[in-house]
């Protein structure tokens, strides 16, 4: 908080007394790279901290997006900050496995976040540890236009959804009407793997997605080829250009009622809306189940902050960790963000959609993937997407994919 008082004594007398305050505050430097509206609101979930923590100053740090990208590899080796953003899941693995990133299992412990952010506890976890703090995430999902499931007679979903079985045969339906079952745009190739994401959770579950992000599986597996045996049944049923069109392109697919469904994530749903759709004509649903039994995971890609193993004052950096944990702050980043707090215990903005991706991740008890070009290495994930695109244009050259995909694996691995 900052005083302001009248006259040369006051003002040397605030000076002196604001000099004694600062040295005995203790530093915590934070590198960030926030957009302007979750900015302003960490700027005051940083204020409620310090007015609560009157020894602790929190020094944020701001970078755009893509100079952090750059940025941590180089601050992380060679002047630490003491808390850090990253992503969670196999991004935060590199630097965990080089130990640049902190163990804050003791965090996680001392606060029951275990339970209370307990979606995302897979995805921070590795060798059993726990190595930052997740804030924020956002649904995907299949999000769908109401008066195209009308115009082909097919009912609209309720909100547990449909099973595999009638998608697919509502697949048929929308064909018969000239309407789209699928659409998406691959020339960014990123749109296809939410749809393999999803296929290969609901196939063989969160652990066997995990191993082959990570390069533990071969591409020629059995069982991913029984991802592309379920993925083929709806294949003939998605957008025929899409390799040609960007995700917006598919969007507005979407809106004409041209398409009835969108493998994609929440952040679509404004520009579904600024095309014309209300909440009465959109719909979301998760993605179905397609293997009885297995646990359900979702496809929520996570922003997370960490304590770099170089940081000078991790204590207090900790204590700050455990306040971003609480429904209190979460609830003001995420308002700000437009997206889903992670505990369990938060609030969410009244909008159908994040109700809905709220109570979907919040009991999501298989697992959080963060999204495919974020779970494999790069060179990988560019691959693997290439390799999405073309199966969903030229099917029968699936042997010849996962030959080539295994190969890849081979050599990144």
């Amino acid at each position: 908080m900052v005083h302001y008082l009248k006259g040369s004594l006051a003002l040397g007398a605030i000076l002196l007394s604001s000099t004694a305050a600062i040295a005995q505050q203790r530093v915590v430097k934070y590198n960030a790279d926030y957009d302007p509206a979750p900015l302003a609101a960490m700027e005051q979930i940083i204020a409620d901290f310090e007015a609560a923590n009157p020894d602790i100053d929190i020094q944020l740090n701001n970078f755009d997006h893509e100079g952090y990208k750059t940025a941590i590899r180089n601050f992380l080796t060679a002047d630490a900050p003491d808390l850090a953003n990253w992503y969670a899941g196999n991004r935060m693995a590199p630097f965990v496995t080089s130990g640049q990133f902190m163990d804050v299992s003791d965090v996680w412990e001392a606060n029951g976040l275990k339970d209370s952010l307990g979606s995302a506890l897979a995805s921070m976890t590795i060798d059993g540890k726990q190595w930052g703090i997740p804030y924020t995430y956002y649904q995907w999902g299949i999000y769908f236009n109401k008066d195209a499931y009308a115009a082909a007679g097919v009912e609209v979903p309720g909100p547990e959804g449909v099973s595999w079985e009638q998608f697919v045969q509502n697949c048929e339906k929308f064909a018969a009407a000239g309407i789209d079952c699928i659409t998406t745009g691959t020339k960014a190739l990123w749109p296809g793997a939410g749809i393999f994401d999803y296929m290969n959770l609901r196939t063989n579950g969160y652990e066997f997605h995990m191993d082959l992000t990570a390069g533990k599986v071969a591409w020629t597996d059995d069982r991913v080829k029984a991802t592309f045996a379920e993925w083929a049944k709806v294949q003939p049923y998605i957008t025929k250009n899409h390799a040609a069109i960007d995700w917006q392109d598919a969007a507005a697919l979407l809106v004409q009622g041209k398409a009835a469904n969108y493998v994609m994530g929440n952040f679509a749903v404004a520009v579904f809306k600024e095309g014309g759709m209300t909440n009465d004509n959109l719909g979301f649903m998760g993605f179905p189940e397609i293997t009885p039994g297995l646990a359900r995971a979702e496809e929520a890609p996570t922003d997370t902050v960490h304590i770099p193993s170089g940081a000078t004052n991790p204590d207090d950096a900790k204590k700050f960790l455990a306040y971003l944990a609480t429904a209190e702050a979460q609830n003001k980043i995420n308002a700000a963000m437009g997206q889903l707090p992670i505990n369990k215990d938060s609030t969410v903005a009244d909008d159908p959609f994040l109700q809905a991706g709220f109570k979907m991740l919040s009991t999501a008890d298989g697992g959080i993937a963060q999204f495919f070009d974020r779970d494999a290495p790069a060179e990988m994930a560019k691959a693997g997407m290439e390799g999405f695109q073309e199966f969903m244009v030229k099917p029968e050259n699936l042997d010849k994919i996962l030959d080539r995909l295994e190969k890849v694996r081979a050599r990144v691995y």
